[in-house]
């Protein structure tokens, strides 16, 4: 009897912890991969796929966020790198012009990338979504412009030199710091999709017109989803410019757009841990792709028009598939017994 009410404890332990972390976003399957993933580098010790992990999680973090907004209020964000370098950019700067910490810099990387693209929503995100999509792109070519020709601030393509986080030649402390943010993005955008402020998101994504007949201020949720898409953007940045040692205007290029895309794509739209899974199974390929220069555009293109139309959902949604799969059959056998 004992025995039996402890194990009735444990389940009851189980089950309530199981939902705490649910409310963040983790299955126990996620918690497990996590886990993995946090001791991969201490067991592998391999320099060199430290630094692809780290690139991985980086990416998968912009991916999260660009499906935040691509995914729940069908806005995609064409300029998004330029985003990503005004926050790598403002890092770099306060530290080599006025000595700031570096962590202080990409906080302030993603509040003024955050505020650019308030100002932008402002002024774009009035329009239909391919139209706001392409002013997007149109003032990320023109922040490409000034950062590659204001050579006496940013020193243009012959690159700006950024301190370290960390006064270490090894990666280890940057795959933890990378690993951290990305944990702290996704549960941050799960808590605002859970919340009623993601159910205006939704309801936005699904049908405009039906959600402005319901009284909700489509132009005021959206202005948020892209501003808060933007900072996190701009605090990744930051992260970058000290991690990579030294940045030019090319860290705002279209292709970097593109990669994220892609991973937010290929991840599946609308579920935020797409992108990150994407960028965990894909990232390495793309690192080999590298040589191939503008005909790895072509590449990611193909990849991602595949996945749309052979695979809708994503990886996402093939997850979901297997899951239910599963459960249908351990249902049936259930049944049969």
């Amino acid at each position: 009897m004992i025995g039996g009410m402890s194990v009735e404890k444990a389940e009851s332990s189980f089950t309530k912890g199981v939902r705490f972390t649910g409310k963040f976003g983790f299955t126990p399957l996620g918690l497990a991969m996590l886990f993995v993933l946090a001791i991969f580098p201490l067991v592998l010790q391999d320099e060199v796929i430290t630094r692809l992990l780290i690139s991985a999680l980086m990416l998968g973090a912009l991916a999260m966020a660009f499906d935040f907004t691509a995914g729940f209020i069908n806005i995609n964000n064409f300029g998004y790198a330029a985003f990503w370098g005004v926050g790598a950019y403002t890092s770099a700067l306060l530290a080599v012009k006025l000595g700031v910490s570096p962590w202080l810099g990409m906080l302030a990387g993603g509040i003024l990338a955050g505020l650019l693209g308030l100002g932008l929503g402002f002024l774009t995100l009035r329009l239909a979504g391919i139209f706001a999509s392409c002013m997007t792109w149109f003032v990320a070519l023109a922040m490409f412009a000034v950062t590659a020709n204001w050579v006496e601030l940013t020193r243009g393509t012959s690159g700006l030199s950024v301190p370290p986080l960390f006064n270490t030649t090894g990666n280890i402390e940057y795959f933890y710091t990378i690993l951290i943010m990305t944990v702290l993005t996704y549960v941050g955008l799960k808590v605002i999709i859970k919340s009623h402020i993601g159910t205006a998101f939704r309801a936005i994504g699904q049908d405009l017109q039906a959600a402005q007949a319901s009284g909700i201020n489509v132009t005021k949720y959206k202005i948020m989803n892209f501003t808060i898409s933007c900072a996190i953007a701009g605090v990744l940045g930051g992260f970058y410019a000290h991690f990579v040692g030294i940045i030019t205007p090319t860290v705002m290029n279209t292709s970097h757009t593109v990669e994220v895309m892609v991973l937010s794509f290929v991840g599946g739209r609308g579920t935020i841990w797409g992108g990150l899974i994407a960028g965990l199974v894909m990232i390495p390929g793309m690192e080999y792709l590298k040589g191939l220069m503008e005909l790895r555009l072509l590449i990611y293109g193909v990849l991602m028009i595949t996945v749309m139309i052979f695979f809708p959902s994503g990886l996402a949604g093939l997850y979901y598939k297997v899951v239910q799969f599963i459960r249908k059959n351990a249902t049936l056998t259930k049944f049969k017994k």
